[in-house]
Protein backbone atom coordinates (compact mmCIF):
# COMPACT_ATOMS: atom_id res chain seq x y z
CA UNK A 1 0.00 0.00 0.00
CA UNK A 2 1.33 3.58 -0.77
CA UNK A 3 2.30 5.59 2.10
CA UNK A 4 1.17 8.79 0.51
CA UNK A 5 -1.12 10.57 2.66
CA UNK A 6 -4.95 10.50 1.94
CA UNK A 7 -5.64 14.35 1.07
CA UNK A 8 -9.01 16.31 0.54
CA UNK A 9 -8.30 16.25 -3.27
CA UNK A 10 -8.22 12.18 -2.70
CA UNK A 11 -11.64 12.39 -0.95
CA UNK A 12 -13.59 14.82 -3.65
CA UNK A 13 -11.69 12.39 -6.57
CA UNK A 14 -12.71 9.26 -4.48
CA UNK A 15 -16.46 10.78 -4.15
CA UNK A 16 -16.59 11.61 -8.03
CA UNK A 17 -15.66 8.11 -8.65
CA UNK A 18 -12.05 9.51 -10.46
CA UNK A 19 -9.41 7.69 -8.67
CA UNK A 20 -7.55 4.77 -9.79
CA UNK A 21 -8.13 1.27 -8.77
CA UNK A 22 -4.96 1.42 -6.53
CA UNK A 23 -5.78 4.62 -5.12
CA UNK A 24 -9.67 3.84 -4.21
CA UNK A 25 -8.86 1.08 -2.52
CA UNK A 26 -6.37 3.01 -0.24
CA UNK A 27 -9.27 5.54 0.15
CA UNK A 28 -11.23 2.70 1.10
CA UNK A 29 -8.79 1.59 3.56
CA UNK A 30 -8.34 4.80 5.09
CA UNK A 31 -12.03 5.53 5.55
CA UNK A 32 -12.33 2.37 7.02
CA UNK A 33 -10.35 3.40 9.79
CA UNK A 34 -11.66 7.08 10.11
CA UNK A 35 -15.12 7.07 10.36
CA UNK A 36 -15.50 11.12 10.33
CA UNK A 37 -13.94 11.62 7.17
CA UNK A 38 -16.18 8.80 6.12
CA UNK A 39 -19.25 10.67 7.19
CA UNK A 40 -17.88 13.88 5.08
CA UNK A 41 -17.57 11.49 2.28
CA UNK A 42 -21.34 10.70 2.80
CA UNK A 43 -22.32 14.71 2.81
CA UNK A 44 -20.11 14.94 -0.07
CA UNK A 45 -22.08 12.66 -2.18
CA UNK A 46 -25.33 14.15 -1.11
CA UNK A 47 -24.54 17.20 -1.84
CA UNK A 48 -23.43 15.77 -5.42
CA UNK A 49 -27.06 14.68 -5.86
CA UNK A 50 -28.30 17.33 -4.58
CA UNK A 51 -26.61 19.04 -7.18
CA UNK A 52 -27.37 16.56 -10.18
CA UNK A 53 -31.38 16.63 -9.21
CA UNK A 54 -31.28 20.37 -9.59
CA UNK A 55 -29.12 20.27 -13.37
CA UNK A 56 -29.30 17.22 -14.45
CA UNK A 57 -32.97 18.22 -16.67
CA UNK A 58 -31.00 20.88 -18.40
CA UNK A 59 -29.46 18.34 -20.19
CA UNK A 60 -32.13 17.28 -21.79
CA UNK A 61 -32.87 20.72 -22.99
CA UNK A 62 -32.30 21.39 -26.84
CA UNK A 63 -28.82 23.79 -27.04
CA UNK A 64 -29.39 27.58 -27.45
CA UNK A 65 -29.69 29.09 -30.65
CA UNK A 66 -26.70 30.71 -30.51
CA UNK A 67 -24.91 28.03 -29.90
CA UNK A 68 -26.33 25.15 -32.22
CA UNK A 69 -24.52 26.55 -35.12
CA UNK A 70 -21.38 26.07 -33.61
CA UNK A 71 -22.02 22.85 -32.06
CA UNK A 72 -22.99 21.23 -35.06
CA UNK A 73 -19.55 21.33 -36.73
CA UNK A 74 -17.90 19.58 -33.33
CA UNK A 75 -17.99 15.68 -32.50
CA UNK A 76 -21.11 14.29 -30.11
CA UNK A 77 -18.56 14.21 -27.72
CA UNK A 78 -17.89 18.10 -27.97
CA UNK A 79 -22.07 18.82 -28.22
CA UNK A 80 -22.28 17.32 -24.47
CA UNK A 81 -19.19 19.24 -23.49
CA UNK A 82 -20.90 22.07 -24.99
CA UNK A 83 -24.34 21.57 -23.10
CA UNK A 84 -22.39 21.52 -19.74
CA UNK A 85 -20.65 24.10 -19.99
CA UNK A 86 -23.73 25.98 -21.02
CA UNK A 87 -25.02 24.62 -18.09
CA UNK A 88 -22.55 25.17 -15.83
CA UNK A 89 -21.80 28.92 -17.03
CA UNK A 90 -25.27 29.55 -16.92
CA UNK A 91 -26.18 29.86 -19.98
CA UNK A 92 -29.58 31.85 -21.43
CA UNK A 93 -30.16 33.67 -18.06
CA UNK A 94 -30.16 30.55 -16.22
CA UNK A 95 -33.82 30.05 -16.52
CA UNK A 96 -33.87 26.11 -15.05
CA UNK A 97 -32.18 27.37 -11.95
CA UNK A 98 -35.01 29.61 -10.39
CA UNK A 99 -32.65 30.99 -7.94
CA UNK A 100 -31.52 34.48 -8.09
CA UNK A 101 -34.16 35.47 -10.19
CA UNK A 102 -33.57 38.86 -11.50
CA UNK A 103 -29.51 38.32 -12.32
CA UNK A 104 -27.49 36.03 -14.57
CA UNK A 105 -25.82 33.65 -12.40
CA UNK A 106 -22.47 34.61 -12.59
CA UNK A 107 -19.61 33.99 -9.70
CA UNK A 108 -21.43 37.10 -7.89
CA UNK A 109 -24.89 35.20 -7.33
CA UNK A 110 -23.33 31.39 -7.89
CA UNK A 111 -22.03 31.21 -4.36
CA UNK A 112 -25.52 32.25 -2.27
CA UNK A 113 -26.85 29.01 -4.51
CA UNK A 114 -23.86 27.24 -2.93
CA UNK A 115 -25.38 28.20 0.19
CA UNK A 116 -28.67 27.36 -0.05
CA UNK A 117 -27.77 23.88 -1.43
CA UNK A 118 -25.61 23.32 1.83
CA UNK A 119 -28.33 24.46 4.17
CA UNK A 120 -30.97 22.01 2.29
CA UNK A 121 -27.92 18.86 2.60
CA UNK A 122 -27.38 19.79 5.96
CA UNK A 123 -29.89 21.34 7.67
CA UNK A 124 -32.10 18.15 7.87
CA UNK A 125 -29.58 16.28 9.40
CA UNK A 126 -30.38 14.49 12.85
CA UNK A 127 -27.34 13.29 13.90
CA UNK A 128 -24.42 14.36 12.37
CA UNK A 129 -25.55 18.30 11.30
CA UNK A 130 -22.13 19.60 11.87
CA UNK A 131 -18.77 18.64 12.16
CA UNK A 132 -17.48 20.37 15.46
CA UNK A 133 -20.28 21.17 18.01
CA UNK A 134 -21.24 24.58 19.66
CA UNK A 135 -19.22 23.17 22.79
CA UNK A 136 -16.25 23.28 21.11
CA UNK A 137 -16.60 26.26 19.64
CA UNK A 138 -13.50 27.85 20.75
CA UNK A 139 -11.52 25.04 18.20
CA UNK A 140 -14.33 25.39 15.89
CA UNK A 141 -13.13 28.95 15.10
CA UNK A 142 -9.37 28.35 15.14
CA UNK A 143 -9.88 25.64 12.98
CA UNK A 144 -12.21 27.25 9.97
CA UNK A 145 -10.16 31.00 10.49
CA UNK A 146 -6.93 28.30 9.61
CA UNK A 147 -8.50 26.57 6.84
CA UNK A 148 -10.04 29.94 4.82
CA UNK A 149 -7.01 31.86 5.43
CA UNK A 150 -8.67 34.87 7.25
CA UNK A 151 -9.97 35.37 10.98
CA UNK A 152 -13.43 34.23 11.59
CA UNK A 153 -16.38 35.58 14.10
CA UNK A 154 -19.46 33.14 15.30
CA UNK A 155 -22.30 35.57 15.80
CA UNK A 156 -24.67 34.82 18.98
CA UNK A 157 -28.36 34.93 18.25
CA UNK A 158 -29.63 33.80 21.16
CA UNK A 159 -31.81 36.61 21.50
CA UNK A 160 -33.56 36.14 18.68
CA UNK A 161 -34.20 32.68 20.18
CA UNK A 162 -31.36 30.91 17.72
CA UNK A 163 -28.95 28.70 19.53
CA UNK A 164 -25.46 28.22 17.61
CA UNK A 165 -25.42 24.17 16.49
CA UNK A 166 -21.57 24.28 15.56
CA UNK A 167 -20.14 24.29 12.23
CA UNK A 168 -18.56 22.45 9.26
CA UNK A 169 -16.17 22.89 6.38
CA UNK A 170 -17.39 23.23 2.89
CA UNK A 171 -15.94 23.31 -0.55
CA UNK A 172 -16.21 26.56 -2.35
CA UNK A 173 -15.66 27.04 -5.59
CA UNK A 174 -12.48 28.74 -5.43
CA UNK A 175 -11.54 27.16 -1.74
CA UNK A 176 -12.81 26.06 1.18
CA UNK A 177 -15.64 27.49 2.82
CA UNK A 178 -17.58 27.34 6.62
CA UNK A 179 -21.27 26.78 7.85
CA UNK A 180 -22.62 27.43 10.74
CA UNK A 181 -25.45 26.19 11.92
CA UNK A 182 -28.31 27.59 14.32
CA UNK A 183 -31.48 26.45 15.87
CA UNK A 184 -34.62 27.57 17.69
CA UNK A 185 -36.89 26.13 20.02
CA UNK A 186 -38.88 24.37 17.73
CA UNK A 187 -36.14 22.96 15.76
CA UNK A 188 -35.99 25.72 12.87
CA UNK A 189 -32.59 25.85 11.27
CA UNK A 190 -30.65 28.86 9.71
CA UNK A 191 -27.14 28.50 8.65
CA UNK A 192 -24.34 30.64 7.58
CA UNK A 193 -22.09 30.13 4.86
CA UNK A 194 -18.45 32.04 4.77
CA UNK A 195 -16.39 32.29 2.16
CA UNK A 196 -13.34 34.15 0.97
CA UNK A 197 -13.94 36.87 -1.06
CA UNK A 198 -11.93 36.61 -4.33
CA UNK A 199 -11.19 40.85 -4.22
CA UNK A 200 -11.58 42.81 -0.84
CA UNK A 201 -14.62 44.79 -1.00
CA UNK A 202 -16.34 47.42 1.10
CA UNK A 203 -19.62 46.33 0.00
CA UNK A 204 -22.07 45.56 2.48
CA UNK A 205 -25.72 46.21 0.74
CA UNK A 206 -27.74 42.99 1.66
CA UNK A 207 -29.24 41.03 -1.39
CA UNK A 208 -31.85 38.35 -1.40
CA UNK A 209 -32.22 35.28 -3.45
CA UNK A 210 -35.00 32.65 -3.01
CA UNK A 211 -34.38 28.99 -3.87
CA UNK A 212 -37.43 27.06 -3.91
CA UNK A 213 -38.10 27.12 -0.10
CA UNK A 214 -35.05 28.75 0.81
CA UNK A 215 -34.72 32.07 1.41
CA UNK A 216 -31.26 33.40 1.37
CA UNK A 217 -29.65 37.09 2.70
CA UNK A 218 -26.18 37.42 1.11
CA UNK A 219 -23.83 39.98 1.30
CA UNK A 220 -19.42 40.83 1.13
CA UNK A 221 -17.63 42.79 3.48
CA UNK A 222 -13.99 43.17 2.90
CA UNK A 223 -12.07 39.93 2.08
CA UNK A 224 -15.34 37.84 3.06
CA UNK A 225 -18.60 36.88 1.87
CA UNK A 226 -21.53 35.63 4.00
CA UNK A 227 -24.47 33.94 3.07
CA UNK A 228 -27.79 33.20 5.88
CA UNK A 229 -30.26 30.46 4.68
CA UNK A 230 -33.23 29.61 5.86
CA UNK A 231 -36.87 28.40 5.67
CA UNK A 232 -38.16 31.18 6.90
CA UNK A 233 -40.26 34.51 6.00
CA UNK A 234 -38.69 37.28 4.20
CA UNK A 235 -38.45 39.76 7.19
CA UNK A 236 -37.57 37.36 9.73
CA UNK A 237 -34.43 36.35 7.91
CA UNK A 238 -33.92 40.04 7.06
CA UNK A 239 -34.03 40.72 11.13
CA UNK A 240 -31.39 37.66 11.34
CA UNK A 241 -29.13 38.70 8.69
CA UNK A 242 -29.11 42.68 10.12
CA UNK A 243 -28.07 41.05 13.41
CA UNK A 244 -25.56 39.10 12.11
CA UNK A 245 -24.05 41.98 10.03
CA UNK A 246 -24.12 44.20 12.91
CA UNK A 247 -22.02 41.66 15.78
CA UNK A 248 -19.38 41.21 13.15
CA UNK A 249 -18.89 44.67 12.55
CA UNK A 250 -19.81 46.89 15.72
Amino acid sequence: MSQLPVTESDLHGYVDGVLPEARRAEVEAYLAGHPEESERVVAYRRQNEALRARYAPVLEEPVPQRLAARVERRQPVLRYAAIVAWVTLGGVAGWHLHGLQAERRTEATAWPHRAAIAHVVYSPEVRHPVEVGADQEKHLVNWLSKRLGAPLRIPHLGDLGYALVGGRLLPDERGPAAQFMYQDARGQRLTLYVRVNPEDSRETAFRFAQERNVGVFYWIDRKLGYALSGEIGKDELLRVATAVYRQLNP
